[in-house]
């Protein structure tokens, strides 16, 4: 697959892609023996890997490491899986912290609806400290 196919295919630009086989993202891609890219299943794999990684939010260089580390080999196993748990660790931080600030956007727009239909914005005391504003 040309980089123009996979670029549709994952709907990301040449650039992005370029990028990441440059700063090792995703491993060297084949090329053609005219020199151009030429993207099997296990490239795709990569990109998708990639894709999935940046879209949970993790940092490029925890992806370049997590690439290197495997293009290492099976002794890295352990490496790989420090890191995989590192990532999910704050992954799952980041997630409580966007819940808590959904729960409070939520109550906020709940209030501001109420205020809506009475003319009145309260917040009532038992509530979330510090929400008043």
């Amino acid at each position: 697959m040309t980089i123009k196919e996979a670029c549709e295919k994952y709907h990301i630009s040449q650039d992005t892609l370029r990028y990441y086989e440059r700063v090792g993202v995703i491993p060297q891609v084949g090329r053609t023996a005219g020199g151009i890219r030429d993207y099997g299943p296990s490239d795709c794999g990569w990109i998708e890997n990639a894709i999935c990684m940046r879209n949970a939010g993790l940092p490029i260089e925890s992806i370049i490491e997590y690439v290197a580390l495997f293009q290492q080999g099976d002794e890295t196993i352990p490496a790989r899986l420090g890191l995989l748990r590192d990532e999910l660790e704050h992954l799952l931080e980041k997630r409580e912290q966007l819940e808590a600030a959904i729960h409070k956007l939520q109550y906020k727009v709940s209030r501001y609806e109420i205020a809506m239909e009475t003319g009145i914005l309260s917040w009532e005391e038992s509530d979330h400290e510090s929400i008043d504003a």
